[in-house]
C-alpha cells in the first residue's frame, strides 16, 4: 500500500483491537500471517496474551513482507487490514477511537461498504478542497446525461488512487476521459 510503514502507536492499537476475535478466529488469522510458529494455538492460552505475543512480533517485523490473498504486503499492513475487518461503522469503544486515530494520524481512514458491514482502510484525502462535494457532483452530471462508460473508469480509478495503485489509476483516468469526450461527440452530434 505505501513503502512508510504504519507507526508503532498504529500497530499497537490494531493488535489491541484484535483481541475480540474468538480462539478460532484469531488462531485462523494467526496461520493466514504464517505466525504459527511463534504463536501457540492453544486454547490454553488466552486470546489477550496471544495478542501481546503477536504485537511483540508486529513491532519488531513490520517490514517483513508476506503474501496475502489481497497479493504481497508488509506483516504492518497485514495486521492493519485484520483489524479493520473487526471495525464497526458507528462503534464508539476506546479501543476502535485509538485505532482509528492512529490510522488518521498515518494518513489513512477506515471506510465501510455500502450495507456498513465490511470496513477497510484507505488513503486519506485532503479535506481543504472539499473532495467529497465535488466527487458528488461530477458522479452527478455524468449520471444525468447517462455517461455510464466514464462513470465507471472514474470509479474504477478513484478506487485504484485508494489502494495507493497509481499506474492503475493513471490508466483509468486517462481511459475516462477518452470516454468522456466520445460521449460529448456523441451527445453533440448523435
Amino acid at each position: 500500500m505505501r513503502s512508510v510503514p504504519f507507526t508503532r502507536p498504529t500497530l499497537i492499537a490494531a493488535v489491541e483491537l484484535l483481541e475480540q476475535h474468538s480462539q478460532a478466529r484469531f488462531n485462523q488469522m494467526v496461520l493466514r500471517l504464517g505466525l504459527e510458529d511463534e504463536i501457540s494455538t492453544s486454547t490454553s492460552l488466552s486470546v489477550a496474551n496471544k495478542c501481546a505475543l503477536l504485537g511483540r512480533i508486529v513491532v519488531q517485523r513490520a517490514d517483513a513482507v508476506l503474501d496475502t490473498l489481497e497479493g504481497s504486503m508488509t506483516l504492518g499492513e497485514a495486521v492493519i487490514r485484520q483489524a479493520a475487518q473487526l471495525a464497526q461503522q458507528h462503534a464508539t469503544h476506546a479501543l476502535q477511537t485509538a485505532f482509528a486515530r492512529g490510522l488518521a494520524r498515518d494518513g489513512y481512514v477506515l471506510t465501510w461498504d455500502d450495507y456498513g458491514r465490511n470496513a477497510s482502510i484507505r488513503a486519506a484525502l485532503p479535506g481543504d478542497i472539499q473532495l467529497p462535494q465535488t466527487d458528488d457532483e461530477v458522479h452527478q452530471l455524468l449520471k444525468s446525461f447517462g455517461f455510464t462508460t466514464p462513470l465507471g473508469h472514474l470509479d474504477q480509478a478513484i478506487e485504484a488512487h485508494t489502494r495507493g495503485d497509481w499506474a492503475a489509476c493513471n490508466s483509468q483516468l486517462r481511459t475516462f476521459l477518452e470516454s468522456l469526450f466520445d460521449d460529448i461527440a456523441r451527445n453533440v452530434r448523435p
